[in-house]
């Protein structure tokens, strides 16, 4: 994964796990394939509907907040989309972005200049996003984590460092 290209959906500051994945389907809904129809369902109704494989989300500050639900994750994982530009992640969130191999960028510069529904594409390796705007540098993912959005996430990662210790001891 060295470039990702998609369509921008704009969000504002503190959008939180609850609208991302809205708690009342967190113990109801536990098919990750079925997540995605209800991913922001009550700040944007298009977004279920219409988002596309690949297409990047670009918001504000402290993006994920609130309870710590990995369904607010997945179902946007599960719904194609390719990346995260905010310029803020709550803690937990970037973390569970992480593990899931959804890539959590910080650029407040490129925030500022990204317009809703314009086509972005990213470049994991340099750094950078390039926009209708200019070109903007985000502090590249180190190694380590780059390793494990390429594996397809922290388990498909820990499995592959596994066979490949099992298969040196061998």
């Amino acid at each position: 994964m060295k470039t990702i290209k998609g369509r921008v959906w704009k969000y504002g500051d503190d959008v939180n796990t609850d609208v991302i994945f809205p708690g009342k389907y967190t113990y109801t809904v536990s098919d990750p394939k079925e997540m995605p129809q209800y991913a922001l369902e009550d700040l944007d109704a298009r977004f279920a509907k219409e988002v596309k494989p690949g297409d990047i989300i670009v918001a504000g500050k402290n993006w994920g907040n609130g309870s710590s639900r990995e369904q607010a994750v997945t179902c946007l994982k599960e719904a194609g989309v390719g990346a995260i530009v905010a310029r803020s992640f709550a803690r937990i969130y970037g973390r569970n972005c992480i593990n899931s191999a959804l890539p959590a960028l910080t650029c407040s510069e490129a925030v500022d200049a990204i317009q809703d529904g314009e086509v972005i594409e990213i470049d994991m390796q340099a750094g950078q996003i390039q926009c209708a705007a200019g070109t903007f540098h985000f502090p590249p993912l180190p190694a380590n984590v780059l390793a494990i959005v390429e594996a397809g996430g922290l388990i498909e990662y820990t499995r592959q460092q596994l066979a490949a210790k099992k298969q040196n001891e061998a």
